[in-house]
């Protein structure tokens, strides 16, 4: 059976590291989440796909209330919540 890990996964086999999380939330809030980024090795995430597969996340970015931090959290959650693409 194929593995399908997802992010928490990729951090317990040392794939990916906490510097990437926090770039690919950087390019969420940055609206620059277009394309698949590569998270870990052999890995890439689709940062558009996470958010909308996440209802709490895709209401904070939206809300023009939400903190700029409350907006990293949940584009954060969202992140860690999917699951990553191996090439």
């Amino acid at each position: 059976m194929a593995w399908n890990p997802n992010v928490p996964d990729l951090f317990k086999s040392k794939d990916a590291i906490d510097e990437e999380v926090n770039a690919a939330v950087d390019a969420v809030l940055a609206n620059v989440s277009h394309a698949p980024r590569a998270l870990a090795d052999g890995c890439v995430h689709d940062l558009k796909a996470a958010i909308q597969a996440s209802t709490f996340a895709t209401l904070i970015l939206a809300d023009v209330h939400a903190t700029r931090r409350q907006k990293q959290h949940a584009a954060r959650t969202a992140i860690l919540l999917a699951h990553p693409v191996m090439v």
